[in-house]
C-alpha cells in the first residue's frame, strides 16, 4: 500500500485505525510514528504515547467548539478569503471564553 505523500511526521488517530496490515506496518515503513492507542480486543497490546494522545484530545475539542459557530459549520462564506477570517474570528472568540 502507497502512502501520500505528508509532511507529518506523528499520526494521531483513534481506536477506529488500529490495524497493522492497513495503517500500522506502512507508516512504520515510511519512518513514521503513529499515536494511535491499541483496542481493547488486541491480543498482543502495544504502547503508545499518551501524552501525545491527550493532546488530540484537546484538538477535537476545539474543531467541536468551532462546529457551534453555524456560518463556519455550514460554511456560509462564498469566498475563501472571508472564511478564513471567520475561522480566526471563531478561534479568538474560543481562545478568549
Amino acid at each position: 500500500m502507497l502512502l501520500p505523500q505528508l509532511e507529518a511526521d506523528i499520526l494521531l488517530a483513534d481506536k477506529g485505525f488500529d490495524a497493522d496490515q492497513r495503517v500500522l506496518i506502512p507508516w512504520q515503513g515510511a519512518g513514521k510514528v503513529a499515536v494511535i492507542p491499541p483496542k481493547a480486543n488486541r491480543k498482543v497490546q502495544r504502547d503508545y504515547d499518551k501524552e501525545l494522545y491527550k493532546a488530540r484530545h484537546l484538538i477535537e475539542n476545539f474543531f467541536a467548539k468551532l462546529k457551534l459557530f453555524r456560518a463556519i459549520a455550514t460554511r456560509y462564506d462564498k469566498t475563501a478569503r472571508n472564511f478564513l477570517a471567520a475561522v480566526y474570528f471563531a478561534a479568538t472568540l474560543i481562545w478568549l471564553i
